[in-house]
């Protein structure tokens, strides 16, 4: 297995120049069974690192463009009368594949979030008086750009918490971009000649991969300290010294599924670490993109200028591992 997680960093940062953080996270979710959401500006790989996945474990794969006329049906799938036998018949929507890529959620109205988070939660897609079950595979990868507001649907802090993490991503170097720049000359020089990539695993090797990861032994004191550190966004007083004071920072700390997701993100990372056992800086590396959506800060943090991932640095450099 250790020779199927070094293919598959080595192909998604060959197809994804200057995102070593972005490939490494989106293996960590993958792993750890969960779903992904990505928010950065235009252009910056991630429906690239999404098909990268997808062909690197040779699974089915659907892109989703959402927009504000999109209906639960073009997600799902629907009933349609066939007029050859007088009955209805379940057509399959995009949602019925392995890797699924939502891109640009937040122009979706409630109605199709509500029925894609649905998918991810149950993993069961209901139509009529009938369930379809999902691909055991089945991963989502939803996207969303934070630089246009206008005419979008922004998902509620409940549904955010349905992600298993949220990754935020920035502009590459200026070395990064270069690569970028010769690497695309190239594929373009060489579109036409040019072999589609071999995918590097199986969906049952990354199945295999989900087991092992569940399995890794983990000590009561890290389990102790996953379970200080979501208490910690709750209490956040307790923690954060002189500047917590007086002063309740965050409104809404982690929810509970805060807790089982850094449980399985952590031991993913040990995972992709070949480590057979979690530490505490399995967590620590994993506990921003796990957490930073699952906490509301007051009026009295955005007014200091403390952003989430700035209070979460702080709770997490004050919390003491065990």
């Amino acid at each position: 297995m250790v020779t199927v997680i070094e293919q598959l960093k080595d192909h998604l940062n060959h197809a994804v120049v200057g995102q070593p953080d972005l490939t490494h996270e989106l293996l960590v979710a993958l792993i750890a069974n969960g779903h992904v959401l990505l928010e950065g500006p235009p252009g910056i790989a991630k429906t690239t690192a999404a098909k990268a996945l997808a062909s690197a474990i040779d699974s089915r794969f659907q892109r989703i463009q959402f927009t504000p006329d999109l209906l639960p049906g073009d997600v799902t799938g629907s009933d349609i009368f066939q007029q050859e036998t007088g009955k209805f018949s379940f057509i399959p929507g995009p949602i019925m594949n392995d890797i699924v890529l939502a891109d640009e959620i937040n122009r979706a109205p409630a109605k199709v979030q509500s029925a894609l988070l649905e998918a991810m939660g149950e993993r069961q897609v209901t139509v009529g008086n009938h369930s379809y079950p999902l691909s055991e595979l089945f991963f989502v990868i939803a996207t969303q750009n934070p630089i246009e507001q206008e005419g979008t649907y922004p998902l509620p802090e409940a549904q955010l918490d349905r992600f298993m993490m949220k990754i935020n991503l920035g502009y590459p170097s200026a070395t990064s971009e270069l690569d970028v720049l010769r690497l695309v000359r190239q594929q373009d020089l060489h579109k036409t000649s040019a072999s589609k990539p071999q995918p590097v695993c199986k969906p049952h090797d990354i199945l295999e991969l989900q087991h092992k990861a569940l399995s890794l032994y983990m000590s009561e004191s890290v389990e102790q300290y996953i379970v200080q550190l979501v208490m910690a966004t709750r209490q956040p007083e307790l923690y954060l010294g002189e500047a917590g004071k007086g002063t309740n920072l965050i409104e809404f700390g982690a929810s509970p599924r805060g807790t089982l997701a850094l449980d399985r993100c952590a031991r993913a990372n040990a995972l992709l670490n070949g480590r057979d056992f979690v530490t505490p800086d399995d967590v620590r590396q994993i506990a921003l993109p796990v957490l930073r959506h699952r906490i509301i800060t007051t009026f009295e943090a955005q007014a200091a200028g403390l952003s989430v991932d700035d209070l979460l640095k702080r709770l997490i450099s004050h919390v003491p591992a065990l």
